[in-house]
């Protein structure tokens, strides 16, 4: 179960499907946006409400984000979803009869916790599986009955809450099993009509194509470096619009694609990736040893992705994008650096985190 479609949760839920297929092709799966399934209007009123608040302003949704004053008052409202939601989740339980659910997201989790807590004859086994590289409070219920977390960091987190060491399994962000592999990368470049003696920036804003990429681009290509940009758009078709009417004017080779597949062959091309410090990408970023510049985080969990990445050494952080140029321009001038963010980010990666999960679910 997962929450909002193309969207991090969502990739990461389809990973995990993909792995439990690849094992044991005969397991049933229900793959659902849960809050959707429950709840599709009020999903859609709380998903506008939050995208306003995180454009409009941000500093809100940065009090907001696991404040644990907010967390005690805010036990009403969830107890409250939780009872809404809860007959449409019993018939899914009913009719379908999990023996496993993994959610990739808190929501959903915490539905499903909930139901267990009031249903002592569900035995179903409960996977809450983190995609940010930080865990919040929102996690901790008693009958969830695994956690799954990117990072030894976020392990030490969980038990400071109180999580018993045994749920706790460092697996890494679910990954689709193909950033475990690596292509020819002479072939796609020719393919993508880029030159193989250049170096190749990739500049991504995950599967909406969010941020201000028209002005990373723009700044990008004002840089003083020799290098060429792939720019994935997925599906913000204006912002792709803009780009392929752009690229006459540009300086630089410049790349744009919409909502592709083969990110993972994107990746091993590229020499550096600029992106918002989303948790599936930058967790695809860190399978494949890709340095990243991470840059405009949304407050609250993707701030505490840009901490942790940086603090891990594979990745820098840029506040101000009119810098954006210069940084990228001196980390590309630079090898011996560049070759300490791609070990530091192998060191903190999990190419085979889907695959872990799925053999985990299976064996119980």
């Amino acid at each position: 179960m997962y929450v909002n479609y193309n969207s991090g949760h969502q990739r990461s839920s389809i990973a995990i499907e993909n792995s439990l297929k690849a094992l044991a092709p005969d397991t049933q799966i229900l793959n659902i946006n849960g809050f959707n399934y429950t709840n599709p209007i009020l999903e859609r009123i709380i998903n506008k409400t939050y995208m306003a608040v995180i454009k409009r302003k941000p500093q809100v949704w940065d009090y907001l984000y696991d404040n644990p004053k907010v967390f005690k008052k805010a036990q009403g409202l969830r107890d409250f979803l939780h009872n809404m939601n809860s007959e449409k989740l019993q018939r899914l339980f009913t009719d379908f009869k999990p023996d496993a659910v993994a959610c990739t997201q808190a929501l959903p989790c915490g539905m499903v916790a909930d139901l267990k807590s009031k249903n002592p004859s569900i035995k179903t086994k409960l996977y809450g599986v983190l995609t940010d590289h930080a865990p919040h409070m929102y996690w901790i219920y008693p009958t969830i009955d695994y956690f799954i977390v990117p990072s030894d960091n976020a392990r030490q987190r969980f038990i400071q809450q109180g999580i018993d060491n045994a749920k706790i399994k460092v697996f890494g962000i679910p990954i689709d099993p193909k950033f475990n592999s690596r292509i020819d990368k002479k072939i796609v470049r020719m393919q993508l009509g880029i030159d193989d003696k250049k170096p190749v920036v990739l500049v991504m804003g995950g599967g909406h194509g969010y941020g201000p990429i028209k002005d990373i681009v723009l700044n990008l290509d004002e840089a003083g470096a020799d290098f060429q940009l792939i720019v994935i758009t997925g599906i913000n078709g204006r912002l792709f619009k803009w780009l392929e009417l752009r690229r006459p004017q540009f300086r630089k080779t410049i790349i744009p694609l919409e909502f592709v597949e083969n990110v993972n062959e994107l990746m091993d091309v590229a020499d550096v990736i600029v992106t918002k410090p989303g948790g599936l990408t930058t967790a695809e970023a860190l399978a494949k040893g890709l340095p990243m510049v991470v840059t405009s985080p949304i407050p609250g969990q993707e701030s505490k992705n840009a901490q942790f990445l940086t603090s891990a050494g594979a990745a820098i952080e840029v506040d101000d994008i009119e810098t954006l140029g210069d940084e990228v321009t001196k980390l590309l001038g630079d090898p011996a650096r560049l070759s300490l963010m791609r070990k530091s980010a192998v060191a903190q990666g999990h190419p085979d985190s889907a695959m872990d999960l799925a053999k985990l679910i299976l064996s119980q």
